[in-house]
């Protein structure tokens, strides 16, 4: 899913990375106002963790694997414009380690953040309806969401290289390629970020954003008179 440099042309990548920058912008301003004390050490934990288990990769088929892409599971654990930033810093620690190349940066942002982050988060919100108001209901929709962002994340990816593919390939053989494998990566990011919510669920729920509703509403006592 990391896009190397000169995958994609100069244009195309300059574009994405504007697309990337203002979208962190808004992220940036939409978290603030959303993160308290209690949250925000969470998302310097989950851009850890995101960072630590993308270094696990996983057989998917013919020779190839996948890993982790954490959009979803970031977005459930503390909401979608935290998550966007989360993924941002953890693509660019790994761009300067030659994973995922810098002058891709801005693409692999568009795509693993915003695309797979807030439109992964959409689908969980959705699911989210679908299912019973339970810890259940919030770990299925979350696998569901989690799986499809990865496929959302490499249509986009298709959609640049139809713009701006600088490898002689057919659009139909990257299309097939890129979405066959990645539905099957899906399948195991759905299984592990269905395991990590289901965790904190258990311990904590009251630090999962996507389950908020779930928590009882704070009783209000009239004060006493004087």
């Amino acid at each position: 899913m990391h896009i190397p440099d000169g995958f994609i042309d100069g244009p195309t990548s300059l574009g994405a990375a504007g697309m990337a920058a203002a979208g962190l912008g808004v992220s940036v301003r939409r978290a603030a106002d959303a993160l308290d004390d209690r949250r925000a050490p969470l998302a310097g934990l989950v851009a850890a963790f995101v960072f630590a288990v993308q270094m696990l990769n996983f057989p998917v088929a013919s020779g190839t694997s996948g890993h982790l892409l954490g959009a979803v599971l970031a977005a459930v654990l503390v909401g979608p414009w935290a998550a966007v930033i989360c993924i941002a810093v953890v693509l660019l620690v790994q761009a300067l380690f030659a994973d995922g190349g810098l002058t891709a940066l801005g693409l692999n942002v568009l795509n693993m953040g915003l695309v797979a982050g807030l439109g992964g988060y959409v689908v969980f919100l959705v699911a989210r309806r679908l299912r019973p108001r339970t810890k259940a209901g919030v770990v299925a929709a979350s696998a569901v969401a989690a799986g499809l962002s990865v496929v959302l994340a490499a249509v986009a990816f298709v959609v640049e290289y139809a713009i701006g593919g600088t490898v002689d390939l057919s659009l139909g053989a990257v299309l097939g390629a890129m979405v066959g494998v990645h539905v099957l990566i899906g399948i195991g990011e759905a299984v592990i970020t269905a395991m990590t919510v289901s965790a904190v669920l258990a311990v904590r729920p009251d630090l999962v954003h996507g389950a908020a509703d779930l928590l009882p509403v704070p009783e209000v006592r009239p004060a006493l008179a004087r």
